[in-house]
């Protein structure tokens, strides 16, 4: 009689994971996910560890503009030179992303009281022409100045040179299925919306170019949108 064919390696899922000893996984389907898991962290570590050495060096090209920015702010209104925003970073943990102050002091007070207002911000989370915005403020955020601030939140680890848009708790519900993966990843201080037409796009359309660049992710991708960011910012288009 000929020897039985033994049956392939197999490895249980552990009862801790909500495994059951009826239920096996080739081991080598387990390596392949270790190897894959394994090279997804070397490729993370490396983009990360290059990541933060060029937002140095944007740093410091930038600080003679950050030192103008600033000093416009503080002299032409009365009010801090930064406003924190509260945005959802990685896996939901919210943080504060820092940007030059481009609006009055009183700004949200003035949203809240103004119901036409509200209702406006409410649709796309923007305002075309928005009441609030000073004359500086306004420069700002044409010239895309009022965002290099962000670049600190680069170096603090909350944010990505680029990634998907960075979104408000409020704003998370527009997502909806493409929640969770929005906040698979770190926001970015530039990304495919930015570079693809920015405030001129529907809220539905900004969902769509994030999770395109998700699913596209990578690292020539991300220096593609890092090489026509700058042209997309001297053009202005789409930014108010």
């Amino acid at each position: 009689m000929p020897p039985s064919r033994l049956p392939p390696a197999t490895t249980p899922f552990p009862p801790s994971l909500g495994g059951d000893a009826a239920f096996h996984l080739p081991a080598s389907d387990v390596l392949d996910s270790l190897v894959g898991d394994s090279t997804i962290a070397v490729e993370d570590r490396t983009r990360s560890v290059g990541e933060r050495l060029l937002t140095v060096a944007l740093c410091c090209a930038a600080a003679p503009l950050m030192l103008v920015a600033a000093t416009l702010v503080k002299m032409t209104s009365p009010g801090p030179v930064f406003h924190r925003r509260l945005v959802l970073g990685r896996r939901g943990i919210p943080f504060h992303a820092f940007k030059f102050r481009t609006m009055v002091a009183d700004a949200d007070h003035r949203l809240h009281q103004d119901t036409q207002l509200r209702q406006q911000f409410e649709v796309s989370f923007k305002l075309a022409s928005d009441p609030r915005v000073t004359t500086v403020g306004r420069f700002l955020r044409r010239s895309s100045l009022d965002e290099l601030p962000q670049l600190f939140n680069v170096l603090r680890g909350e944010m990505a040179l680029v990634g998907p848009r960075m979104i408000s708790p409020p704003e998370l519900v527009r997502y909806g299925a493409h929640a969770e993966r929005l906040l698979s990843v770190k926001p970015g201080v530039t990304g495919l919306w930015q570079v693809s037409g920015r405030q001129m796009t529907s809220y539905e359309e900004r969902v769509r170019l994030d999770m395109q660049y998700l699913e596209c992710r990578s690292l020539w991708l991300d220096l593609q949108i890092l090489a026509r960011t700058l042209p997309a910012v001297l053009r202005g288009h789409g930014a108010f």
